[in-house]
């Protein structure tokens, strides 16, 4: 005899959600992801020159990447190339190249000698710039895009390479300095995560006329950097480190109530 009749063979089929998980390919934008890519080379070869003891071109190597990264997102932004993991290797390249990267510089250049205090100062900076960008992740799209809530990490990357800069240019040993090299390290460190607001200037249109003065000062200022760049950049970081610190007390005094007359 032969074998039951099965019945025609079915096809397996493959449910639909099934194949809507499947992950699909995502290109990556090459131009601002270049411009991330040789901040993140900066960085680095900041680290690695502090290594071997030439810290006039690690600091240097900071400005390089605080260039780089600023040219970036503005890159991104006009040839409409956004994207998720742009941002986020943004966020990684910032913390090697304004986190660890001054970090490692002021330690092995005025740190070292101090002991505890010194790698322990150079930790607070890091520690720092790392919540300082993870809360700038989480708030990206609520927070005013005129302000930037705590000192920004390049403004502190080159605050603190720039000390150093300074110091090597004028032929200044780290040792001999290092308690003002701890200090601007920790006002670094501690101004990034402070809730005080610095100007972010990403409200600047560069597509609107300018009046022919702006253009005059804008030479002058270019002139007066040339004149002695590290104690002129120095300078101009300093100011705006302590701008976000006026502007609070200035905001705190507007804010204060005013002290009502007692009756006689």
């Amino acid at each position: 005899m032969g074998e039951p009749d099965a019945g025609p063979a079915l096809e397996p089929e493959t449910p639909e959600e099934e194949v809507s998980t499947k992950p699909r390919r995502r290109g990556i934008y090459l131009l601002p992801n270049l411009f991330t890519t040789g901040a993140l080379f900066a960085g680095f070869y900041s680290i690695v020159q502090a290594m071997n003891g030439r810290f006039e071109q690690a600091a240097i190597a900071i400005f390089v990447a605080m260039i780089l990264d600023g040219l970036d997102g503005r890159v991104a932004r006009l040839t409409n190339t956004q994207s998720e993991f742009g941002a986020e290797y943004d966020s990684l390249s910032d913390m090697v190249s304004f986190g660890v990267a001054p970090a490692l510089v002021m330690y092995s250049f005025a740190l070292k000698g101090m002991g505890k205090l010194g790698w322990i100062a150079a930790f607070v900076y890091c520690a720092g710039a790392a919540l300082r960008l993870a809360r700038f992740n989480t708030m990206i799209g609520v927070q005013d895009k005129r302000w930037f809530q705590g000192l920004p990490s390049p403004a502190a990357a080159t605050l603190v390479a720039g000390l150093v800069w300074v110091l090597v240019d004028n032929h200044v040993k780290g040792v001999d300095v290092h308690w003002m090299a701890w200090a601007m390290t920790l006002f670094a460190g501690v101004s990034m995560v402070t809730n005080l607001r610095f100007y972010s200037g990403k409200d600047i249109n560069l597509k609107r006329s300018v009046p022919f003065i702006v253009i005059v000062l804008i030479a002058l200022s270019i002139s007066l950097v040339a004149i002695d760049p590290p104690i002129v950049l120095l300078l101009l970081l300093v100011a705006y480190a302590l701008s976000g610190y006026v502007i609070g007390i200035h905001r705190r005094l507007r804010k204060r109530p005013e002290a009502t007359p007692t009756p006689e």
